[in-house]
């Protein structure tokens, strides 16, 4: 982590986005620096999916800035804002794998629609990718007949088949059981570290963003209310942080 604190990838700058009454992010400051693993907690409906779908330009915030490589986002037609989002691959909560696809062309839908690559060139890439997430000879398999694993492997060989600079993962464990969250775990610190990619995942398995994260940050009522390294996290005073860390019904954190 040394020296990266001299390059920050992605900056929010007190953000604001509402859906009719309801408020969801409510003045989020955030940097993500170059290189490192982000992890946002925080409870259901706390805001996590939204501000990562602000950050790669899926929503459009009222107020604030994101900055991404100093560029900032929110102002950008759809032409601008398809350029930047070249730089991002996401991996979905439920993978939106498309069903009708074999494996290999959902992990090539991207590299067809943005390159002029040969459906040969797309099918390696595919594979090379599959290979990097530890799926091999399943290239012709349709999504229906693969585990939740599976799904979300082939997934994630998707989000970095364009061999983005910024991974976002969207709940990655959801879904599966608890050895297969540890091997996908395990699998974002190893793309971190053979692809050299800054990534942000939302999560609230505080296990998983233990095991991910460079640093955390927790989202709550709307606001980033603390920012630290997992260590610095696990030993938070602020009870609000403990409570969730801790996964304990009683303390500040109403349960709705």
């Amino acid at each position: 982590m040394q020296g990266m604190e001299s390059t920050i990838k992605i900056r929010v700058v007190h953000l604001y986005k509402s859906f009719g009454d309801k408020q969801v992010l409510r003045g989020v400051d955030l940097e993500v620096w170059q290189g490192e693993s982000m992890v946002v907690i925080g409870g259901s409906g706390s805001g996590k999916t939204v501000l990562i779908k602000c950050i790669i330009g899926l929503i459009r915030p009222e107020q604030g800035e994101i900055r991404v490589d100093g560029l900032e986002i929110t102002s950008l037609n759809a032409k601008e804002m398809n350029e930047v989002r070249k730089k991002f691959g996401m991996l979905f909560q439920a993978g939106a794998l498309f069903d009708s696809m074999k494996v290999w062309e959902n992990v090539g839908f991207g590299l067809r629609q943005q390159t002029r690559l040969s459906e040969e060139e797309i099918r390696k890439n595919a594979s090379e990718k599959l290979a990097l997430v530890g799926l091999k000879d399943v290239e012709d398999l349709m999504p229906s007949e693969l585990s939740g694993g599976m799904r979300k492997r082939v997934s994630l060989a998707r989000a970095i088949a364009m061999e983005p600079e910024i991974l976002l993962y969207d709940e990655p464990t959801t879904g599966i059981d608890p050895i297969m969250a540890d091997a996908i775990n395990d699998l974002i610190v190893q793309m971190k570290e053979k692809l050299n990619v800054t990534s942000i995942a939302i999560t609230h398995d505080i296990k998983s963003a233990y095991k991910i994260a460079d640093r955390i940050a927790m989202l709550y009522q709307g606001k980033i209310i603390e920012v630290g390294t997992p260590e610095e996290i696990r030993n938070s005073p602020n009870p609000m942080v403990q409570q969730f860390v801790e996964g304990r019904s009683e303390g500040p954190i109403k349960i709705l």
